[in-house]
């Protein structure tokens, strides 16, 4: 059978980026590099060069996504259209006293983190910008002393907790950035396979990474504020100086209306992509909220909530300043609808006074003609009567029985009924032409 040139690829894309199993207990760091269109191609021989350097296969091009086992950590890579995710995770030793109280044993709460495996220098030199960073702690529910180490390090007063998967999963996290530049996020697990516990990190990754970038529509919302109510103190300006403006004010309402219209439409492009991307990131957001199926413990927030509290607003100044965009450049369309009307109405006024005046000069036109045509019939009458005389002289020599004055007296009357009734056979013509 021949086969569909894109039946591979397609078939693939349902098994794009699957999930990492987790195994108990793990330190998992999440960065988000924001990306220029420049960058893509850096980011890539820079991931490269890390793999050469530990004689690692390089993914294949057009890859958007790898898994690589470097032996003190794993590294999970994903290419997304506008930044690149570097998951690095590392197994954690056992808990010398599982079980025990948070004082337990000497060095028991100690904790490290996966990027501390990763070379620094490699890490100072990613391509990009860091949109996010974020250290989750996963680990058994009875591993109380270093998940008590790990909470310590949250904010209380900023904390929010929930169960996750079932109830089998506790979450907590503050979602602040701490001194090392990373947020952190702690899961006590229990009875939950390393295939599920795999997936449910990669949600709860996934909402922080797209909580920030959706939030890169904010700043761009702000900073059209100022502009809109610019647009639409002037717009409502145009609209009193229309009411009140003569034909020779026009030119310069639609002058000014026309930069308007420039300045809007301008910033709407320049912000349009941005506030679509937001609302696309946002989508993720919930859905990934509504995945994870979160159950709210006691006297904490979960993170649903928190959500609704600080993105949601955050997301409809964004939505409301694009609607305010739309709005604003329709009402400009309109008033440029008006503002042509008007101009064409008085067009045609003046075309129809210009018709008139043809009019009244063609008719003034034909009477001179009609005039001319008269005095023409008189000229035309008098030579042909003039050459007859001539005619009838020579002819008295041969036999001619009438004097020259009789003949010529004779004929004026012909000739002149000749030459009208030639000139109204022509004007009958050309009108039936």
């Amino acid at each position: 059978m021949k086969m569909h040139p894109l039946r591979q690829p397609l078939h693939n894309e349902i098994h794009a980026r699957p999930p990492e199993s987790v195994q108990l207990p793990t330190a998992i760091t999440h960065v988000v590099m924001w990306l220029a269109p420049d960058d893509r191609a850096r980011s890539l021989a820079h991931l490269c060069s890390l793999l050469a350097d530990h004689h690692l296969a390089s993914p294949q091009p057009g890859a958007t996504h790898m898994r690589a086992d470097f032996g003190a950590f794993r590294l999970r890579w994903e290419m997304h259209t506008e930044f690149v995710s570097y998951t690095f995770m590392r197994d954690l030793p056992q808990s010398p006293v599982a079980g025990g109280d948070a004082g337990a044993g000497a060095g028991a709460g100690a904790v490290g983190k996966a990027i501390e495996a990763v070379d620094t220098v490699w890490l100072s030199e990613l391509p990009g910008e860091c949109l996010c960073q974020m250290h989750v702690t996963v680990l058994a529910q009875d591993d109380v002393s270093r998940a008590a180490s790990v909470r310590a390090a949250l904010q209380e007063a900023a904390l929010i907790g929930s169960t996750v998967g079932e109830g089998e999963v506790e979450v907590y996290t503050d979602f602040s950035i701490q001194a090392d530049g990373a947020s952190q996020m702690l899961l006590c697990v229990g009875a939950l396979s390393p295939r599920r516990l795999g997936r449910l990190v990669q949600r709860l990754l996934e909402i922080e990474t797209y909580r920030m970038a959706a939030l890169l529509g904010l700043p761009e919302a702000r900073n059209s504020i100022s502009m809109l109510s610019r647009g639409e103190s002037e717009l409502a300006s145009l609209a009193m100086a229309i009411r009140t403006a003569d034909s020779q004010d026009e030119p310069e309402l639609l002058d000014r209306l026309t930069r308007l219209a420039g300045e809007v439409e301008g910033q709407y492009a320049a912000t349009h992509s941005r506030f679509s991307a937001s609302n696309a990131y946002f989508d993720l957001v919930r859905r990934r909220i509504d995945d994870i199926a979160e159950v709210r413990l006691e006297n904490l927030q979960s993170i649903k909530e928190f959500m609704q509290r600080r993105l949601t607003p955050a997301m409809n100044t964004c939505e409301w300043s694009q609607r305010r965009q739309q709005n604003l450049s329709e009402r400009i369309s309109r008033m440029s609808n008006l503002l042509r009307t008007r101009v064409e109405i008085e067009q045609q006024d003046s075309n129809r006074e210009l018709l008139s005046a043809m009019n009244q000069r063609q008719a003034l036109q034909l009477k001179l003609q009609s005039t001319v045509e008269g005095l023409s019939v008189a000229a035309i009458t008098y030579y042909l009567t003039g050459l007859l005389g001539y005619l009838s002289k020579g002819a008295q020599h041969v036999g001619w029985p009438w004097s020259p004055d009789v003949t010529m007296a004779a004929a004026v009357p012909v000739i002149a009924f000749s030459i009208w009734w030639l000139l109204k056979r022509a004007h009958r013509a050309i009108k039936n032409d």
